[in-house]
């Protein structure tokens, strides 16, 4: 045997080796995206309903777009191999682990609590208005000077002595000086 043909068959299998190897690349050029629950790979781009975040791998990138797994950690005393000469792994970078939906519907309860507090103070102010006519119009019957009935636990109809009009008018300045005025500032907005 020459020295040309035992050069042959070692040529071939560079070639052979290099083609095999255009050939992986170009198998990995694919694009991987979730559908629901189910992946799809593609070697064409998504459609452009399909939001980035629901891309896995684009071609040419090296690494998925999804964050790994968290790797376990070896039994204690177990040893860890090392290869000779290989750098240690660098630390994936993490992802913005925010979840627009999630955001979307805790601003849609703060939006809603807020809507609720909003009612809810309307409502005090509301009634607060309605008590405060009340108890101005009972005062001015008070101060009027008229003779004024109320019914007693019997059903009968007895006259307000000057004690018993004293007390009501104190009572009626109490309501007006708490529901007449603006609104007291707690810590729920409602007395």
């Amino acid at each position: 045997m020459s020295e040309k043909s035992s050069l042959m068959p070692s040529w071939r299998a560079t070639f052979v080796t290099g083609l095999l190897l255009a050939a992986c690349s170009a198998a990995t050029a694919q694009w991987v995206w979730k559908e629901g629950d189910r992946r799809v790979f593609s070697d064409t781009a998504p459609p452009a309903s399909v939001p980035d975040k629901n891309i896995v791998k684009r071609p040419g990138a090296g690494a998925p777009l999804v964050a790994p797994a968290p790797a376990t950690a070896p039994a204690e005393g177990a040893a860890v191999a090392a290869v000779p000469g290989a750098a240690p792994a660098a630390a994936a970078p993490k992802l913005p682990t925010v979840d627009k939906e999630l955001e979307a519907k805790k601003k849609q309860a703060e939006q809603a609590d807020e809507a609720r507090k909003k009612a809810e103070e309307q409502r005090v102010a509301q009634a607060r208005a309605e008590t405060c006519a009340q108890a101005r119009k009972a005062k001015a019957t008070m101060d009027s000077g008229v003779r004024l009935a109320t019914t007693n636990a019997k059903g009968e109809r007895e006259i307000m002595d000057d004690k018993a009009r004293a007390a009501e008018a104190q009572r009626m300045d109490s309501i007006i000086r708490s529901d007449c005025g603006p609104m007291p500032k707690t810590a729920s907005g409602i007395q």
